[in-house]
């Protein structure tokens, strides 16, 4: 039996910890934080009118069977329309399961298909640490072709999607990955897919529940998780982990597996900092600002992205461009992402619980402390809002502004390789967002599956 650390109890943390667990290993879990789910925050605001409460990390989950195997209890609910886009002529294109949305964008969603399905099958869930790694997909020419190593998500939509509004729908795919469209390798293709091809959903009391399933699991399965437990450093000599430390206490363990960025993993918690290559292109920072709304709102779906005129405009705005010295700079008409959930344990009867994402740089690039900035912003997209046809500002009950104040997936998926899930010392493994495959909850879980089948069942 091998005794695992576990440190960070965000999704990929806790998810890699029950399966080690049910593996037969020892695991402990630490946590900085009082409260284990990570980037899976919840916020609760109590006012006259009653509870509003919000999710402050994702809002939409996708492919939810990627978590089938660890008997989550999870009240899944699925969403119709996924997102629903409004554009700057006002015109509306809601996304469902095969959205129909014409004969261009049914061309490239059998590419897209394609590139999935080799995503699936070669990338996805197995480790990739080296270039080599995805050679294995070089073989299958169709694929290859598809997946057009080289080319941009922006330019494969340049190629097949005549209508511009069907560009700005494939081009946000790219900010989930934090990426500029411009940049972001065409293989991102297989996002949409995944979310078009087999749903959207939201869970009954918010995403945050799914860091409470996961919590209910890990006890089940005897992981000791420890909440307000920062790691200091990782014990690592002769080549392989010995243990943790949390300040001056040292925990013996056999196998540590890091859920912290790969960034701080390489640079602050093991004994020689190490430089971990490809990791300065940081991604996008999300600027969240949370709503009580008075009344109901005709028209508006569980998520609703509201496009601005020039889409460009803003990728140049919050990626800067340090080449030139040009600082990056929140975009003065960004798109707008509402999300309020047609959800009662959200709400107060009559009012709306609203979470508001727009893409900002990373607070490394932008003082938001700076007198006045965040406020500031908050109220230049309330009139975005407005400009655009939904004027909320004579209904809000009470704004809460989040800046950013860390990149939303670590590192922008500009180039598809991530730094690998088996770290540089025998006995060290990587998950969440900034390890292989990615960021997202489906690619965290995923990763959480890797890892514990690289560790094995206990001996």
């Amino acid at each position: 039996m091998s005794r695992v650390a576990v440190i960070g109890a965000g999704a990929g943390g806790l998810a890699v910890a029950a399966r080690l667990a049910i593996l037969g290993h020892t695991v402990e879990v630490y946590e900085r934080a009082a409260t284990v789910g990570g980037k899976l925050g919840r916020y609760e605001r109590r006012t006259a009118a009653g509870t509003f409460r919000f999710d402050t990390g994702p809002n939409l989950l996708t492919l939810p069977q990627v978590f089938s195997d660890l008997s989550l209890c999870l009240d899944l609910v699925e969403l119709d329309p996924i997102v629903r886009h409004v554009f700057p002529d006002g015109s509306v294109l809601d996304s469902s399961r095969e959205p129909g949305w014409g004969p261009d964008w049914d061309r490239l969603w059998r590419r897209a298909k394609r590139v999935w399905h080799a995503s699936w099958r070669d990338v996805l869930r197995r480790p990739v640490d080296s270039p080599l790694a995805l050679a294995r997909m070089a073989w299958r020419l169709g694929d290859l072709a598809a997946i057009a190593p080289g080319r941009t998500l922006r330019g494969i939509g340049r190629a097949h999607l005549p209508d511009p509004r069907l560009r700005m729908v494939l081009d946000r795919y790219a900010t989930y990955a934090g990426a500029d469209p411009r940049r972001a390798p065409a293989a991102l293709l297989a996002i949409p897919y995944a979310e078009l091809a087999f749903g959207g959903w939201y869970l009954r009391g918010g995403l945050a529940t799914l860091a409470d399933a996961l919590l209910d699991r890990c006890v089940d399965a005897g992981v000791a998780v420890h909440t307000g437990a920062t790691v200091t450093g990782i014990d690592a000599a002769g080549g392989r982990v010995h243990g943790v430390r949390l300040g001056r206490i040292r925990r013996p363990a056999d196998v540590v597996v890091s859920d912290v960025d790969a960034q701080v993993l390489y640079r602050d918690l093991l004994p020689a900092p190490r430089r971990l290559a490809g990791l300065t292109d940081r991604s996008l920072g999300g600027f969240v600002m949370l709503l009580g709304v008075r009344g109901r709102t005709p028209g508006l779906a569980h998520h609703t992205v509201y496009f601005p005129r020039d889409y460009d405009a803003e990728f140049d705005a919050v990626f800067g461009d340090p080449g030139r010295g040009v600082p990056a700079r929140p975009a003065p008409d960004p798109a707008v992402f509402v999300t309020a959930p047609d959800d009662p344990a959200m709400r107060p009867d009559g009012y709306e619980s609203w979470t508001i994402l727009v893409n900002a740089p990373p607070s490394t690039e932008v003082d938001w402390d700076r007198s006045g900035l965040a406020d500031a912003y908050g109220e230049r997209i309330l009139a975005v809002l407005a400009d655009r046809g939904l004027d909320v500002r004579d209904r809000v009950v009470f704004r809460q502004i989040r800046p950013p104040r860390e990149a939303i997936y670590g590192t922008a998926r500009h180039a598809l390789l991530r730094p690998a899930n088996r770290g540089p010392v025998r006995g060290l493994f990587l998950v969440g967002g900034s390890t292989h495959p990615g960021g997202g909850l489906p690619m965290v879980a995923l990763s959480a599956q890797i890892v514990a089948g690289q560790v094995g069942p206990a001996g």
